[in-house]
């Protein structure tokens, strides 16, 4: 059975305004699942189709194992979003596919429970990480992919400064179906100027 470390001190924990944001713990499974539940009509149609187990236990030790793994290997970085007020489980946000090399680029894809949509946590989440990934793991490009007409997503990303690219045809099965997605981009570059005007 997967064991996630206990004394590693190493893994990323990053601070906002209103939100701090950490990998999940074993802890945290309770707090999930009662979240992903309450949001499920919500979060269902930007999703893959959810398994009958989505929420339990053993499911969610599977996916910390997947997050551990991936962190160990450099390819990628999995946060939970906490409020700073009340210390609730807001949504969560990942840094995936990581690729090295003459790429030096990465692809974000987030979450948000129902409750907490509309405040600007998830604003400065994607905030805090875009930092952290041209910072910290000094990559170039960020990638972000969403359904055409996941409007909230769409103008989140370009509040951020991402750049829409264009249209990518079939691109994930979402909800049991395969979706076109917009395909934005953010370069570290732009990124490092917009921050020098802001």
């Amino acid at each position: 059975m997967f064991q996630m470390p206990l004394f590693r001190r190493d893994f990323p924990s990053l601070e906002g305004k209103e939100v701090h944001l950490r990998m999940p713990l074993s802890k945290d499974h309770a707090e999930w699942a009662t979240l992903r539940a309450e949001s499920r009509a919500f979060l269902e149609p930007w999703e893959p189709r959810w398994a009958s187990d989505e929420l339990s236990r053993h499911a969610y030790r599977l996916r910390l194992k997947r997050y551990y793994s991936e962190y160990d290997q450099g390819s990628g970085a999995a946060f939970f979003i906490f409020e700073r007020a009340g210390g609730r489980l807001a949504g969560g946000i990942s840094i995936s596919n990581i690729r090295r090399g003459v790429a030096q680029s990465a692809h974000i894809g987030y979450w948000m429970g129902e409750r907490f949509a509309g405040q600007g946590l998830m604003r400065e989440a994607l905030h805090l990480v875009i930092h952290f990934s041209f910072g910290e793991l000094a990559l170039h490009r960020l990638e972000a992919a969403c359904i055409p007409n996941n409007e909230r997503s769409m103008r989140l990303l370009e509040k951020a400064g991402f750049q829409r690219e264009g249209l990518l045809r079939s691109y994930l099965r979402i909800n049991g179906s395969w979706q076109d997605h917009c395909l934005y981009s953010l370069i570290a570059g732009e990124y490092q100027r917009q921050e020098k005007r802001d």
